[in-house]
């Protein structure tokens, strides 16, 4: 089986290496790149083509809302499910519309990113919007 090939991308790069290093131990998973912020992020799924991008929604320049909108036209193929550490329907929303897969909170990322990831690539790759709903109504019970 191949490997699930990820972009990380988030302006702290404390973070960018917890979450890469959390994905290493998945033996399905694989990191191709990191990115600081929606530009690089875009530059990078381009050069790179990875299966999907774990998207920071708050970045300096270029926000994950727009990097995930720009992505999506110019690489149809990457999935983006975006991360976030606001709990912000209006976030949520904007997320989905731009084209994102999934919503995971960041402080609930242990428990939700690995099922989000595995839900938004099941079937042949096909979004699940509803997914951004579920993961968040798990994050509150």
């Amino acid at each position: 089986m191949n490997s699930i090939r990820v972009l990380v991308v988030d302006d702290n790069a404390a973070f960018r290496q917890r979450v890469a290093e959390f994905l290493a131990a998945e033996p399905d998973l694989e990191v191709v790149g990191e990115a600081a912020d929606g530009g690089e992020a875009l530059l990078k799924a381009r050069e790179l083509v990875p299966d999907l991008v774990l998207m920071d929604v708050r970045m300096p320049g270029t926000n994950g809302i727009s990097a995930t909108r720009q992505i999506r036209e110019q690489v149809p193929a990457v999935k983006v499910i975006v991360l976030s550490r606001f709990d912000v329907q209006e976030y949520r929303e904007a997320a989905m519309a731009s084209g994102a897969s999934g919503y995971v909170f960041k402080r609930s990322l242990i428990g939700d990113l690995l099922p989000a990831i595995k839900g938004v690539l099941k079937e042949n790759g096909q979004a699940q919007p509803e997914l951004a709903l579920k993961v968040h109504v798990a994050d509150n019970e």
